[in-house]
């Protein structure tokens, strides 16, 4: 359990600051007895954030950048020129309910390979293990510009499934090895908001990619594979080569001294032992987590039907074939800003519970007034989808900033963030693929709006509950305490 301690102020900010608690029970430490401050002050932290920020962040977010952009971009082929029939689904002779089990297929691959990929990256080391996951699935995405059959589309889309499952908590869970508990939402969001901007970038990328259709004797849907699915092949190489793994090798003198004591008691450890059954089995029975899970779960299918659905809700709004890839650009911008602003306050307030609870129900709005309107206002309906869209990406960093700082083992970590993603984002993004239905185009997708709007109240309910819950604990921890230090939950 990863939880926030109670100290006495330094009246001199510019003293060494961090508290450090090795190897210590939660409920053993006393507020009223002088704990050892480590040797750094919080300028020489500053350099050192500074320098990890510049170092890790913009590539991290460039790898999730091209997997977003990579597995969400069949949403942009399903539609691309489907006025002159040129489109994905037309081509390989699929129904829209053929082509829904296509997409499904990628997230029950997701779901199954989260958790085995996670091992794997603490046991082959992050740089080697996500480099060869970006090679993997850029060579699959560009396999699908050759698909002829919708056998050979789900066969593909189950093979990228297995190969971006690790990615994305295998990020969240390189940053525990960085970034102290109260860092890392806004990180997460800054990595995560990547997503946003391929989405933004890839209806654009595919109205452009639209122009091409019948180069080379090929559809546009299948440049459009294979122009985006290369450059994650050419950028393994900088992955291997660039991205470092762990601050203990990676940073030289004062600024290593730095790292390592900072992140004693809330980072995980590059020579802490791999999980053991053990580590297994006390997260498996830890029963608060799955209200984590429970909570991800319903955020993700909002975020797996605006991924994959957005060219087709915003071509439901009467912007036709191509205009319609790029329509889908503002409401990916607004999110990206909300995203950003979101988890920094959420961070910088320890209030992560408080505001994914908030943006649900700012999301949940959008959803239901889309739902609401007449399927004819069109100009309404879309502000909508930009607030829903904004609210909906809003939680997530939070949410798994939040999980990060309440789980204290380094293997421990690993595991939970596997399979809140892997229950979230593989199984909870698999309902996000049937909720939007063609026939219900001109009635505005009444039931995707319905069933998102639902979700996202689930989960500011749900992380409203958590909130109090661990409120309750905090106050139990304090006042069973005996006047000794607690470590307590984040917020």
């Amino acid at each position: 359990m990863a939880a926030e301690s109670i100290t006495e102020p330094d009246p001199d900010p510019e003293k060494a600051h961090q508290q450090t608690l090795p190897n210590l029970d939660p409920a053993t430490l006393s507020p009223n007895k002088a704990l050892p401050t480590a040797p750094y002050t919080p300028a020489e932290e500053r350099l050192l954030l500074r320098h990890q920020d510049l170092t890790i962040l913009p590539l991290s977010a460039f790898i999730y950048f091209l997997c977003y952009l990579d597995r969400s971009n069949i949403g942009n082929a399903r539609i691309l020129n489907s006025s002159t029939h040129n489109d994905m689904q037309t081509a390989i002779r699929a129904t829209p309910y053929q082509f829904n089990i296509a997409l499904m297929v990628f997230l029950v691959a997701y779901a199954l390979f989260e958790v085995p990929s996670n091992i794997l990256l603490k046991k082959l080391r992050p740089s080697r293990w996500l480099a060869f996951l970006m090679f993997s699935w850029g060579a699959i995405t560009m396999g699908l510009g050759g698909v002829h059959s919708f056998a050979a589309t789900a066969a593909v889309r189950f093979l990228l499934g297995m190969a971006e499952a690790g990615l994305f908590p295998g990020l969240v869970y390189y940053l525990t090895f960085w970034y102290k508990s109260d860092e890392r939402s806004v990180r997460v969001a800054f990595i995560l908001a990547s997503a946003t901007l391929a989405g933004a970038f890839g209806g654009a990328i595919a109205y452009g990619i639209g122009h091409m259709n019948g180069v080379g004797g090929l559809e546009a849907w299948r440049w459009l594979f294979l122009l985006e699915g290369a450059p994650s092949c050419l950028s393994a190489a900088l992955v291997w080569w660039l991205l470092p793994d762990y601050p203990e090798e990676f940073l030289k003198g004062r600024e290593r001294e730095v790292a390592v004591e900072r992140l004693r008691v809330e980072g995980s450890q590059a020579g802490d032992r791999s999980m053991t059954w053990k580590d297994a089995r006390g997260t498996l029975v830890d029963w608060r987590l799955y209200g984590h899970y429970v909570i991800y779960f319903g955020v993700s299918v909002p975020f797996s039907s605006l991924s994959l659905f957005s060219p087709s809700i915003v071509a439901g709004l009467q912007y036709v074939d191509l205009q319609a890839q790029l329509m889908t650009v503002p409401p990916y911008a607004v999110a990206y800003v909300t995203q950003i602003l979101v988890s920094y306050s959420a961070d910088r307030f320890n209030a992560r519970g408080l505001h994914s609870a908030v943006f649900a129900l700012i999301g949940a709005a959008g959803f239901m007034a889309s739902a609401l309107l007449p399927p004819d206002a069109y100009l309404h309906r879309y502000g909508c989808l930009i607030v829903a869209s904004a609210g909906a990406f809003a939680c997530i960093p939070p949410l798994l900033g939040w999980l990060t700082s309440n789980v204290y083992s380094t293997a421990s970590v690993g595991l939970a963030i596997a399979i809140n993603v892997s229950f979230g984002a593989g199984l909870g993004q698999i309902p996000g693929v049937w909720i939007y239905k063609a026939e219900e185009r001109d009635r505005g997708f009444p039931t995707g709006h319905w069933v998102n709007a639902a979700m996202l109240l689930v989960v500011a309910s749900g992380a409203a509950g958590l909130r109090m819950l661990y409120g309750y604990r905090n106050r139990k921890l304090l006042r069973d305490g005996g006047g000794q230090e607690v470590r307590l939950f984040k917020l």
